[in-house]
């Protein structure tokens, strides 16, 4: 199988080194900068699940794609996707596979209509990870999940043979019949711990420690989760008290990559994480008070950074 990933940094090159150490035929489409650093030094990953030093891996450009690819894994921020959309283009053919690794929903409705639905799996993943200065991959916990499947929930060919493919590599790969609630499940949760991790500037354990944090908290997972059920997607019992453990477990250092984003002055994803979620949920929008505000909070910030420059 023919495998091209879209980019090289801490998901993508954790996912794609792996595959490549698998043995896979593995490409990643990177910048100019960062091909140059893997043909000197390698793609590194430095990881509790084994170290690997993966010499000169195959990199491709904008502009220099020599064909289609069997499966294209696609991890990059929601602000950088109309470009590498573009960028990408060339190399999906008609019986090319997409497996995007990004949150939300937004990414699929701007794949399908560049692509057609009938090339875009749903996917996600489950891992903290991080490029560090040198370029090193850094897996920062236990976690490295991959989940994909089929929208329709069916378990055709194509899937089977991407299951067969991942289950070689250092990774925990899954076949999912229920993507589609996957995707949406973990979109609940992770826009209530970006919603408030970077309105209120905290990790969990300190909003926890702050009067009314608690409610807050988990005023923000409702409205989320409302929205989730207004689209027919509504998070089981299950899963939203695995959520209210999380986003409540005082003493907790977790917070958003969005906050950390934020407080070092960078892009961020707030229209994909936040904004879309809001823009679902249609004229109910106007009830759901602490989603709004979080929406606004990250607004003003890119508007600030827009004028700073």
């Amino acid at each position: 199988m023919r495998i091209l990933v879209i980019g090289a940094g801490a998901t993508g090159g954790y996912f794609g080194g792996r595959l490549l150490e698998s043995g896979q035929d593995v490409s990643f489409l990177v910048r100019e900068r960062r091909a140059a650093q893997l043909a000197r030094d390698g793609l590194l990953i430095r990881s509790s699940h084994g170290d690997a030093t993966l010499a000169a891996p195959t990199t491709v450009q904008a502009g220099a794609i020599d064909g289609s690819y069997d499966l294209i894994l696609l991890s990059c921020k929601a602000y950088h996707l109309p470009q590498v959309i573009e960028d990408m283009a060339p190399a999906v053919g008609p019986h090319t596979v997409i497996v995007p690794l990004l949150n939300g929903m937004r990414h699929l409705d701007l794949l399908d209509a560049r692509f057609g639905a009938q090339h875009v799996l749903g996917g996600q993943c489950v891992i903290a990870a991080t490029l560090d200065a040198q370029g090193v991959v850094r897996h920062l916990n236990a976690s490295h999940g991959l989940t994909f499947g089929e929208r329709d929930g069916s378990r055709s060919p194509r899937v089977e043979r991407v299951l067969a493919v991942m289950s070689q590599a250092k990774f925990e790969p899954r076949l999912s019949t229920t993507i589609l609630q996957d995707m949406w499940d973990k979109w609940v949760f992770l826009a209530s711990l970006a919603g408030m991790t970077c309105l209120m500037r905290a990790p969990v354990g300190d909003i926890m420690a702050a009067p009314g944090g608690e409610w807050a908290t988990l005023q923000m997972l409702d409205n989320c989760r409302r929205v989730a059920e207004l689209q027919q997607h509504a998070p089981s019992d299950a899963v939203l008290a695995r959520a209210r453990g999380v986003l409540t477990e005082g003493g907790s250092a977790l917070s958003a990559s969005m906050m950390r984003d934020l407080e070092q002055g960078a892009p961020i994803e707030a229209d994909h994480v936040v904004g879309d979620l809001l823009a679902r949920a249609g004229a109910e929008g106007d009830s759901l008070t602490l989603l709004r505000t979080a929406y606004a909070h990250l607004k003003a910030y890119e508007a600030r950074r827009a004028r700073q420059g």
